[in-house]
């Protein structure tokens, strides 16, 4: 599994809005200039961040985009497989129940669903919050 450029700026960008939006609205230039993205990416990503209901956004002067709930409610792990579709390590562990062939024979396949589990149990684990307190300087987290 390789998170990719989207999920990782994906993940910057509601770490800005968490830590610069509060109740006011932030633009998506401020987070361009803050973050080194370009513009035209963070459009993408907001997009479909925005759909999904994740952030906010209002138009006008004073318009932007900010989050929809709290930091805390956002785990890692709910935002990069927005992003990114599922973290599954590998293909066949797609569908629940497991419809390979091979599955009741599969060696390995024990070894892919601890790996699962273990990407899980970290990105699910994670909130924005706890990332935004690691990121200030002078945290205990």
């Amino acid at each position: 599994m390789k998170i990719s450029t989207k999920g990782r700026y994906a993940l910057r960008l509601m770490i800005d809005l968490a830590e610069n939006g509060g109740e006011n609205y932030v633009t998506i230039k401020n987070i361009s200039e803050r973050q080194g993205i370009s513009n035209k990416y963070l459009e993408q990503i907001i997009s479909v961040l925005t759909h999904a209901g994740f952030v906010k956004s209002a138009r006008g002067a004073q318009g932007g985009y900010k989050l929809a709930r709290p930091a805390g409610e956002y785990t890692a792990g709910s935002i990069l497989r927005l992003i990114e579709g599922s973290l599954v390590p590998v293909a066949c562990m797609e569908d629940s129940p497991n419809k390979c062939p091979r599955s009741e024979k599969c060696e390995t396949l024990p070894l892919w669903e601890k790996l699962n589990g273990a990407i899980s149990g970290v990105v699910d684990s994670v909130t924005l919050a706890d990332l935004l307190k690691k990121k200030k300087p002078g945290s205990t987290a």
